[in-house]
């Protein structure tokens, strides 16, 4: 861990078969290479043998082992608070850990969730074979992602069990967290891309597009999108109105 920074630790949390050498690590260079101090984990996973396969277990106990590391990035570097910011299943954590695991909330100052499946994805209508004969059919495709080893697959897909606890009707933003979300309208995976949105007071939530109309990246794509990751740092920074030149992007869905 780099611990020589004058910012805020930037915590990066993975998506849903991702690690800390997957996904989100080119974004982490480039933050480096701007002053900021980062730090990644690999969470959910069952064996480091694959790390690739991580970010599948239950949301719940993944949630704990982030909280912990977060913990452990304030220790080793004296911070206060730590700035945390995630792609999808890493979206959708830095958003359920706050408002679940005790103390983290405190921890965390500015959060931003790129592309979380917050109110449940139903992955381009995929999901919804699930409810061939309703809920029963439901609940047996959620036992049989959980007995395959994806418990978060269950989680996140619509009336996932993780899904309906941060939507427990009360507030999914925690006091002292500024939270941004941030999507695009071409997102195929996290579908439809609103569900991503939190609809609380003081959310600012944002499609990449709004800011730069040509950007064509879907979900996979957000994650390499020079463009989401300026916004991300204009969040971190509370700088909102900075200007920056707006790239294509991939068009990786």
């Amino acid at each position: 861990m780099d611990e020589l920074s004058y910012r805020k630790p930037v915590v990066l949390l993975h998506g849903l078969f991702a690690s800390d050498q997957i996904e989100l690590n080119v974004f982490e260079k480039w933050l480096r290479g701007r002053g900021f101090c980062t730090f990644a984990l690999v969470y959910g996973s069952y064996t480091p043998l694959l790390p690739v396969l991580a970010g599948i277990k239950p949301i719940a106990q993944s949630s704990g082992e982030i909280a912990s590391f977060v913990a452990e990035v304030r220790r080793r570097t004296g911070a206060e608070k730590v700035d945390v910011v995630g792609h999808s299943e890493g979206a959708f954590q830095a958003l359920y850990g706050p408002k679940f695991q005790p103390g983290l909330a405190e921890s965390i100052d500015s959060i931003v969730a790129i592309a979380p499946p917050t109110h449940g994805t139903d992955v381009s209508g995929l999901f919804k074979l699930a409810y061939l004969v309703g809920r029963l059919s439901r609940e047996v495709i959620g036992r049989l992602l959980e007995s395959f080893g994806c418990a978060a697959c269950n989680d996140l897909g619509p009336d996932g069990p993780a899904v309906v606890r941060l939507n427990d009707g009360k507030p999914i933003v925690q006091p002292g967290n500024a939270v941004t979300i941030i999507t695009s309208r071409n997102d195929e995976i996290v579908t439809p891309p609103s569900t991503a949105f939190v609809n609380e007071p003081g959310v600012r939530n944002l499609y990449v597009q709004d800011y730069c109309p040509q950007d064509r990246a879907g979900h996979l794509g957000e994650a390499y999108d020079a463009n989401v990751w300026n916004l991300a740092v204009n969040a971190i920074e509370r700088q909102y109105d900075r200007k920056f030149a707006c790239t294509k992007a991939l068009p990786i869905r």
